[in-house]
């Protein structure tokens, strides 16, 4: 079957079945649900154990690592395992040029030598309970949004006050479905977290952003941590008296590799899909909404390359900036063109048709649902100039662009609250800001972030429609930048704490004057008063009737297997190994192997470079019992439904063992928070095989894996 034809077929029938690979599912409706179609595509394993609230199950060994990413326990001293980039910020906070784990790799020898992340955490799901009929007690059709949203706010608080947990859980209530369904999740969280183990960012972090959402990959992107507990096994900050966790339940590790069609499970945290929206809102975000962010990012990205590559001073300095940066924008580039070459917005057009005329075949179902998709077509439209301004300024003034805006919004906070709480809001906030600045600074690098705001105030002059564009930008010139970035309170640490220790008063009265400060002010005033008020009202039109857009998809197709939005809580994922054909005449295979390493090797290069302890293993062929037939794995691929937050999530075998770390999405493909298409869909996955060979034979620490349990499954 062609790609095109498989795809249309897929969307024709939509309403009929959701095919398998799609979707993200809640554990603890997989009997009902899932079961037996996970079985049918060789899944040993029962609903219960993966999801149990009365015995060890998967879920147990699954954890929501520090709110961002996903984690698995793989020993029985809570050892735990995700992916490089999840750990960065904690391997870098704990390098320096002299001792440079980021470059080198770190690798505790004793349980003594692991270090502790102030502020990093994992959280285990304990329960999770469908609460919809609580929470939407005394709610009727009649009601407006705001009263809606006034009673089940009322009824969520009641809930909590009252569901019985011990004194170290914690519970909260989540919706779903466009805030149709709600499901309540006691969660017991662990502070203690403690680096263990990475690999150098030579493997780490091979092919860097480059190979970042491409297959063939080659990357070892893994990191090893381990969670402690007090005395009784429970939470507990951290204490040098704290002992390794002894989980539930751990995942066992198969030696066994993968074969084409082998059942794959993802367990983790998605962060957020938008699987339902109107073949209007999806035209939006790839003609208007993605292009507008990728036209910022590639002007401060292409600064900040360049700039990286001149020493490695700078590249230690503004490594996690870019790669934060990078990461979305490249996704975006890859989400724009994969909804175009899908025909994701013909084919949901096609949906929109079909589910017209079979609302139509209920007189009731259509006079209540009828005019959702054409009043959502109108307001899509009437929202595009001001969502488009938005997301331009929101890229200037916000993250890592321009990042002397940073800390003009840590001024614009500390004036704030000393207008609304005086001199005592003021010294709370400033207490906040104040532990910020040394973090700031010390990757901060003022002559990048100038050539970036004079690239960047340009791009909003080009960009920006004129009803919106603020003329202090007119006024940027050699004597303004030299103001900001060689004279003023932000060209140093110092200069900014001797203001903020002045008071609230004194710095109101400086910052009125000061050019950056007023610049993000007039940037800040357009968003506030010009675009937000106008966007927000349109936009709660359009969350209301996609609300009601939602029921009437489930009141139409009753049959339908629908499966809820990602939002940041624990789900399954379950697809094949499989390989794909991204465009006419390329075929990927499912896996790679060091060799590839070695082909993309660049002596010297920041993103191919390779380890010279790897290139001697490999010229060795020294490779231990993790080798397939001569060659060492490295990655593979299936079609997993996965997202952001699900990086670091376990890979896991029909039998219930760890066969990879899940870290990233085929670049084709990643438009699959908006639009699935199995043909083209595939998820990255770190072989556990290459994973234990860099810890074992690459590291030395075989210590770590005599703590694990190795199997071999198939045999």
């Amino acid at each position: 079957m062609s790609i095109r034809f498989s795809a249309l077929l897929s969307f024709v029938l939509i309403y009929t079945f959701s095919f398998a690979g799609e979707g993200m599912w809640l554990p603890f409706l997989l009997k009902s649900m899932n079961e037996a179609e996970m079985k049918s595509m060789g899944m040993k394993m029962n609903a219960e154990d993966i999801y149990s609230v009365n015995q060890g199950s998967l879920k147990d060994a699954i954890v929501h690592f520090g709110g961002f990413c996903t984690a698995e326990v793989i020993s029985d001293k809570g050892l735990i395992l995700t992916n490089h980039h999840c750990g960065y910020d904690a391997i870098q906070s704990h390098s320096t040029l002299e001792s440079n784990y980021l470059k080198e790799g770190y690798w505790a020898e004793r349980m003594s030598d692991e270090k502790p992340n102030q502020g990093l955490y994992a959280t285990f799901i304990v329960r999770i309970e469908d609460v919809t009929s609580k929470v939407t007690s005394g709610v009727d059709a009649g009601m407006t949004a705001k009263e809606r949203q006034s009673m089940i706010d009322v009824n969520i608080a009641r809930l909590l006050a009252s569901i019985p947990k011990e004194a170290y859980q914690e519970a909260s209530i989540k919706p779903f479905f466009e805030g149709n369904d709600f499901y309540m999740f006691v969660t017991e969280t662990y502070r203690d977290v403690r680096l263990v183990g990475a690999p150098p960012e030579s493997i780490g972090k091979f092919g860097a952003d480059t190979d970042n959402w491409v297959w063939p990959r080659h990357t070892g992107d893994f990191s090893l941590f381990r969670i402690y507990a007090g005395p009784d096994n429970k939470p507990a900050e951290y204490s040098p008296d704290n002992k390794p966790l002894k989980p539930r339940h751990f995942l066992p590790i198969s030696l066994d590799g993968i074969d084409e069609g082998d059942f794959t499970l993802v367990f983790g945290f998605p962060g957020k899909t938008n699987q339902y929206l109107p073949a209007v809102a999806v035209d939006q975000i790839a003609r208007v909404i993605d292009p507008a962010r990728i036209g910022v990012r590639d002007i401060s990205l292409g600064i900040m390359d360049r700039r990286m590559r001149e020493n490695e001073d700078n590249r230690l300095a503004l490594a996690v900036k870019y790669a934060s940066l990078a990461n979305s924008w490249k996704k975006w580039i890859g989400e724009a063109q994969g909804l175009i070459s899908t025909g994701a917005v013909e084919n949901i057009q096609a949906e929109e048709k079909k589910f017209m005329m079979d609302l139509q075949k209920n007189k009731t179902n259509n006079a209540t649902y009828g005019e959702i998709l054409p009043k959502l077509n109108q307001l899509y439209k009437e929202i595009e100039p001001y969502a488009y301004n938005r997301t331009i300024i929101a890229e200037a003034i916000g993250g890592s662009n321009i990042e002397v805006f940073k800390l003009t919004q840590y001024a614009e906070r500390l004036i704030r609250s000393f207008k609304e709480s005086g001199n005592q809001g003021y010294t709370q906030m400033s207490s906040r800001v104040l532990a910020q600045l040394d973090d700031f600074y010390d990757g901060y690098r003022p002559e990048v972030d100038r050539e970036v705001f004079v690239a960047l105030t340009a791009h909003l002059k080009e960009k920006l429609s004129n009803e919106f564009y603020p003329s202090i930008l007119a006024t940027v010139g050699p004597n303004l930048l030299k103001n900001i970035y060689d004279e003023s309170i932000w060209a140093s640490k110092e200069k900014l704490i001797e203001h903020i220790n002045q008071g609230g008063g004194a710095l109101t009265s400086f910052l009125e004057q000061d050019a950056a400060f007023q610049i993000y002010m007039e940037l800040k005033n357009v968003m506030d008063q010009k675009l937000s008020p106008s966007y927000n009202v349109i936009n709660d039109q359009i969350q209301f009737l996609l609300t009601q857009y939602m029921t009437a998809l489930k009141t139409t197709y009753p049959d339908q297997r629908f499966w809820p939005d990602a939002n940041n809580t624990m789900r399954v994922t379950y697809g094949q190994v499989e390989e794909y054909e991204p465009r006419d005449g390329v075929e990927y295979k499912t896996q790679t192997y060091l060799d590839g390493v070695m082909e993309k090797y660049v002596p010297g290069d920041y993103e191919f470079d390779v380890h010279p302890k790897l290139i001697q293993l490999y010229n060795e062929k020294d490779y231990g019992p993790y080798a397939e037939n001569g060659k060492l794995p490295v990655c593979f691929i299936a079609s997993n439904h996965t997202t952001g937050g699900n990086s670091g999530s376990p890979a896991i075998d029909a039998y219930g063992n760890l066969i990879g770390i899940n870290f990233d999405r085929v670049w084709e493909g990643t438009m699959s928070d908006l639009y699935y298409d199995r043909s083209i869909c595939r998820n990255i996955m770190v072989d556990i095989r290459y994973v234990l060979f860099v810890v074992d034979k690459f590291a030395g620490a075989s210590h770590l894996v005599e703590e694990m349990k190795l199997v071999h499954p198939k045999a």
